[in-house]
């Protein structure tokens, strides 16, 4: 549909309260007359939606639904299997050798000879998920000046390099306001950013570095881990002080927002590195966006 067409993400909780909403927003309008699609987190909540968006006779915007592993019993699984407007796909994450030789094909496409231990160490960071993936690519490719046509050799210790000096900035409060959604703190964080004492890059990868650790770890709480026997598992990972404030982000944030969020720290992190950019204006405003989700999260 092309870069520029807008996109509405609902969520299935919402969709199960208000089923209609579904097919209300696939036929609404763009306000500037543009192409827009819709994108659905959900699951067999989303069953009664769907089958209101395919009963509707009125044809509006392409859906989306990212439903993740659904049982053959399924009620979305079995509705959308029996309706031939429905393209089903199962995507399946890479492991192993598999998640490796991906990292390293991606690496590729930007000018990358990725190290076996690099793409291993990728791969593990980024969770496999391949968005993350090609965002962490992008900004190693920027870092070596990278491209297909002029390739770079990238091992493990150009990836630690990438993240050299940040512990020279105490990212801790500003990532903790962020994902606990406490906008008021957030406020005297950012005061600070913008006062020259701190600039963005540290703390977006500050940032960055808290959602994947979370998304591992909620990987396992999906699993059917409690948050108390994850956060012990964790050990001395996790800084004493910071325990009780990841235990929070741990339980309001799900698997699907936090890949929605990290991929929008990395695109932001690779904005700020383009010419003539509002790097502190667009970090601010990101973190403000985020905050705000979490904050309705509690």
């Amino acid at each position: 549909m092309g870069s520029d067409a807008e996109r509405i993400d609902l969520a299935g909780a919402t969709l199960k309260e208000d089923p209609a909403l579904l097919a209300d927003e696939a036929a609404s309008i763009s306000l500037f007359g543009g192409k827009r699609y819709i994108r659905v987190t959900g699951g067999d909540d989303c069953t009664t939606a769907v089958q209101v968006l395919l009963e509707t006779a009125t044809t509006g915007d392409p859906v989306v639904l990212v439903a993740g592993a659904l049982k053959p019993s399924s009620t979305l699984l079995k509705l959308a299997l029996a309706d031939a407007r429905v393209l089903g796909y199962a995507s399946y994450k890479p492991e192993g050798s598999t998640a490796d030789e991906l990292a390293i094909t991606l690496g590729r496409s930007y000018g990358l000879r990725l190290s076996k231990s690099a793409a291993q160490q990728l791969a593990t960071n980024c969770l496999v998920d391949r968005a993350i993936m090609a965002r962490e690519l992008e900004k190693i490719a920027l870092y070596l000046d990278a491209a297909p046509d002029r390739p770079r050799d990238a091992d493990v210790e150009v990836l630690d390099m990438i993240g050299a000096g940040l512990d020279e900035a105490d990212t801790g409060l500003l990532v903790d306001a962020v994902l606990s959604g406490k906008l008021p703190a957030l406020a005297a964080e950012l005061a600070a950013m913008t006062d020259g004492t701190a600039g963005p890059i540290p703390m977006l990868r500050g940032l960055s570095r808290r959602l994947l650790m979370l998304a591992g770890m909620r990987s396992e709480v999906d699993r059917g881990n409690s948050v108390g026997s994850v956060l012990g598992a964790a050990g001395k990972s996790i800084f004493y002080k910071e325990r009780d404030a990841v235990a929070n982000q741990l339980s309001k944030w799900t698997s699907p927002r936090l890949r929605i969020a990290a991929g929008r720290v990395f695109s932001i992190e690779q904005s700020l590195k383009k010419p003539k950019c509002a790097g502190e204006v667009l970090a601010a405003d990101e973190f403000i966006a985020i905050s705000r989700v979490a904050e309705r999260l509690s």
